[in-house]
């Protein structure tokens, strides 16, 4: 495992993306999180919005811009095995095919969440039930990453951790909310262990916050 802190975003890691590499293929090749390497991504993107077409083109991904007909049925497959099974498929199951289906169900909920989400595979899977909310879970894993580098750029402009009352602004309330949020669910035991090492990581003291200005303690 690569305990390296790095700067965000990672040149090396930014540079094999634009040649078309996975996230997980990154992550595997520099032995570090896919998690970890997707906080760098999301970051890269937002500093170079054209990042992603060089991705794709790279990747090959970008001379079809229509599923084909073998790409449709092996929507309809899918669909097909979920409505016989009653759930969706893991991708560590002991079937190999059923670890296909989840696999290719993880790159159209990651294209969802991206808004690139082909209008004819969101017309073919909205008829399975659930996926509007499997969709759900994904578009929220990428909305997740975003709020935590834009409080990675909040924090490096030198500002104290935002505050959720007696805040100076709407966006250091908008981190401030998130940011208690996380800490309400660490202290839960709800917040997922990958997340809460990419935060130690990034932000560390993020589960100490702010300490000038605090009364002392009784």
């Amino acid at each position: 495992m690569d305990r390296r802190l790095r700067r965000a975003p990672d040149a090396e890691w930014v540079l094999m993306y634009r040649r078309g590499l996975s996230r997980k293929r990154i992550a595997a090749l520099v032995h570090a999180e896919p998690a970890a390497v997707g906080y760098h991504l999301v970051i890269a993107r937002r500093q170079d919005p054209g990042l992603e077409a060089e991705h794709q083109a790279a990747a090959g991904a970008a001379p079809v811009p229509d599923p084909s007909l073998t790409d449709l049925a092996r929507m309809e497959e899918v669909i097909a095995w979920v409505s016989a099974e009653g759930r969706f498929p893991h991708d560590r199951a002991g079937q190999r095919g059923e670890r296909s289906m989840a696999r290719w169900l993880s790159g159209r909920r990651r294209e969802a969440a991206e808004g690139t989400l082909d209008p004819a595979y969101a017309e073919g899977l909205a008829r399975m039930p659930g996926w509007a909310d499997n969709r759900r879970a994904a578009a929220d894993e990428a909305r997740w990453h975003d709020r935590l580098a834009q409080l990675v750029d909040f924090r490096q402009e030198g500002n104290d951790w935002p505050r959720h009352h007696d805040y100076d602004s709407e966006r250091e309330h908008a981190l401030g909310v998130w940011i208690h949020t996380q800490r309400y669910k660490r202290r839960r035991g709800e917040l997922d262990t990958a997340r809460i090492k990419l935060l130690d990581e990034t932000v560390p003291g993020w589960q100490t916050g702010r300490t000038r200005g605090r009364p002392p303690r009784q």
